[in-house]
């Protein structure tokens, strides 16, 4: 559904990413070191910067030069890195400025709430006082209610506890049998692995590996990192 070929791009003089090929697939792990340009590609692929070179095709659209907000519109969401909600707001509040005008509603908030039942349990309580964890899981939530075709994640595990990391893992294991295509950037490579169809490597910038997912290509994108 998505795909991008020979990116390159940067923040002013300063180029991030050199010639990066990422295949489409249901599910696509993009992995690498801290600064090999991974959260640089996310952004990229939802609008938030834009390419020196190369093609952003979206559901057999070219939408290289389409603002954020349109690319939401035509069915993308990202959840950055970070664990972000709006603090003061109930878990509740968080979920219902995405739902408001949205038609079906309530059904959608519901079916997120279903989805990460400790939501459900803290509905009333502000978003600033969940765990890491559950306001990771409120993030996804958030995103899943615009009903997206693809769903780009960046570190969604990152320093969240053991139990709902594994809470998480399982409902972007389950993503793709909704029909929800998912764009993810993950440090832990077995699970990424295990979840993607596809995989990019990235160091410095520069594709140093691709190949089908899996539990069987685990040591081969390690000896890839090591790079």
């Amino acid at each position: 559904m998505l795909e991008l070929t020979d990116i390159e791009a940067g923040y002013g003089r300063t180029q991030v990413l050199h010639g990066v090929t990422v295949p489409a697939g249901k599910v696509v792990a993009v992995l690498g070191h801290n600064g090999a340009g991974k959260t640089t590609l996310l952004r990229l692929a939802i609008g938030l910067i834009k390419p020196s070179k190369g093609r952003v095709l979206f559901d057999g659209e070219d939408i290289t030069s389409l603002a954020p907000n349109k690319r939401v519109a035509r069915g993308m969401a990202y959840v950055p890195q970070g664990q972000q909600a709006f603090g003061q707001l109930t878990t509740l509040e968080n979920l219902q400025l995405v739902a408001d005008g949205r038609r079906g509603g309530k059904a959608l908030i519901d079916a997120q709430l279903a989805r990460f039942p400790a939501l459900e349990k803290f509905a009333t309580r502000k978003a600033g006082l969940l765990s890491g964890g559950q306001r990771q899981q409120l993030a996804i939530a958030r995103a899943l209610i615009t009903e997206p075709k693809l769903l780009i994640l960046d570190e969604p595990t990152e320093g969240i506890q053991p139990t709902i990391v594994a809470e998480i893992e399982h409902t972007i294991m389950q993503l793709a049998d909704e029909g929800i295509n998912v764009l993810l950037v993950e440090q832990h490579i077995g699970f990424a692995l295990e979840a993607a169809e596809r995989y990019v490597v990235l160091a410095s910038g520069f594709v140093a590996q691709t190949g089908e997912g899996g539990s069987a290509a685990t040591s081969t994108v390690r000896a890839a990192m090591a790079i």
